[in-house]
């Protein structure tokens, strides 16, 4: 299954918007259609390299 995603691949650098391929759902799993998502502060503060708990590729 395709989909789009913004990935963070590096601190202080803009989200890349790219295609991914995902698994679609196993057993005993739904597939949710989202409609709108955001970015919320803690996002922000991930990406901006402050958060020692924040993983990149």
């Amino acid at each position: 299954m395709k989909t789009r995603a913004a990935v963070a691949w590096k601190v202080d650098q803009p989200l890349s918007i790219e295609e991914v391929d995902l698994e679609g759902p196993r057993a005993g799993e739904v597939l949710v259609e989202i409609k709108a998502t955001g970015i919320c502060h803690t996002d922000l503060y991930t990406l901006s390299g402050a958060d020692s708990e924040g993983l990149f590729p």
